[in-house]
């Protein structure tokens, strides 16, 4: 934390200044007054509980999805005494298909230290905040401003994408030299007053208008001062992250059958899909040697009675794109020696509700239990 205060504090006077502009945030208040989003289930509240939950679920997912959750959650864990308390599967179940599964980890933890450090109570101050587990200075910021009133700068992708096109700002928004040059903007930008609506404000102009295709420019209220809209750059900014070859790896899963139980394997907590339940996997070499070795693939879990190839499918994570091979397998029998594996067997119609990734979930759920249809081998 003493990092970000000294960092900050470099920031010369003069470099804020040039930036300094009531009449912008003038606009985006009247604008968000009138205009905004106002009836979100997390908005209308002081609860910092209730609004910390609702901008983690809303890094990197849109509105639409994170709802459902969001009201999930609340029934289950509706203050951070409870969520702190539940058992971490029952969290990444809560989670599970909302994806980036680090934040469902970092929110348990976050709210186990709230409750250690702070007696349940939210930190006011920014800098705290941020020192907690999956909050940054943006998040920290909106919570702050949301829940307490402080007056704190947000940068996250939306507000980015509005000041890149108002402001006519050159260069991708997360290399860190612009990053620093729009941070100086956002905070000299702050307003005096009003800065829940001024917050809520820059968000739903990037979230409802200033979007990334087709931004709505004519219903924009910072359309006359828009330097990419004047100078008919709306398409170009902000400048794209450049483009690198997304990686490709392959994998095959085994959905392992006995009677009315799936086979499912614990992930590491690191990697992807940290954490939750997934399906057992082998390499790609030996998925080419499956028909004829399937017997002996199988059988540290069990006898084998028939198997099937299942439909493939693709998931585009955010830095490479998964090829999945899955079979099903079913057994006659099953060895009893797995939970030192970190294996376990789940009863299918509980499947619906289990910590799983939503490809994963997907695929159970469409495959047929009906073990006739397998051929035998």
């Amino acid at each position: 934390m003493k990092g970000i205060v000294e960092s900050r504090g470099k920031a010369a006077a003069g470099e804020v200044s040039e930036y300094e502009d009531p009449s912008f945030s003038a606009q985006v208040i009247a604008w968000q007054k009138q205009h905004g989003r106002h009836k979100l289930p997390w908005q209308n509240t002081r609860d910092a509980y209730r609004v910390w939950l609702s901008e983690i679920m809303l890094q990197q997912t849109q509105v639409a999805a994170v709802i459902p959750y969001y009201q999930r959650f609340l029934e289950r864990c509706p203050d951070v005494f409870s969520l702190a308390a539940a058992p971490s599967e029952d969290v990444m179940a809560l989670w599970s298909g909302l994806g980036y599964y680090t934040r469902a980890r970092n929110l348990h933890k976050c709210a186990q230290r709230v409750v250690a450090e702070y007696g349940g109570r939210f930190p006011e101050d920014p800098e705290l905040l941020a020192d907690l587990p999956g909050i940054g200075r943006s998040t920290a910021a909106a919570i702050a401003a949301f829940s307490y009133g402080r007056r704190a700068a947000i940068l996250d992708g939306n507000v980015k994408r509005v000041f890149a096109r108002v402001f006519g700002v050159d260069g991708y928004p997360g290399a860190k030299p612009v990053e620093d040059k729009l941070w100086l903007r956002a905070v000299a930008l702050l307003p005096q007053q009003d800065i829940e609506s001024y917050t809520q404000g820059l968000m739903d102009l990037g979230a409802t208008l200033c979007v990334r295709g087709k931004p709505a420019c004519e219903r924009c209220p910072l359309a006359g001062r828009c330097v990419a809209l004047a100078q008919d750059r709306v398409a170009e900014l902000p400048v794209s992250k450049p483009r690198k070859a997304v990686p490709e790896k392959e994998t095959v899963m085994l959905v392992i059958t006995h009677g009315e139980d799936v086979l499912l394997e614990q992930r590491p907590d690191s990697g992807i899909w940290g954490g939750l339940l997934s399906l057992p996997e082998i390499g790609v070499a030996d998925a080419a040697r499956f028909d004829t070795a399937v017997r002996t693939l199988v059988a540290p879990y069990g006898e084998l009675e028939g198997c099937r190839k299942l439909q493939p499918f693709s998931h585009v994570f955010t830095h490479f794109k998964l090829h999945v091979a899955p079979f099903q397998v079913a057994l006659s029998s099953r060895s009893q020696a797995i939970a030192e594996r970190g294996l376990v067997w789940y009863p299918a119609h509980r499947l619906a509700d289990a910590p799983l990734p939503a490809p994963v979930k997907k695929l159970l759920l469409g495959v047929l239990w009906t073990r006739d249809l397998l051929s035998v081998v």
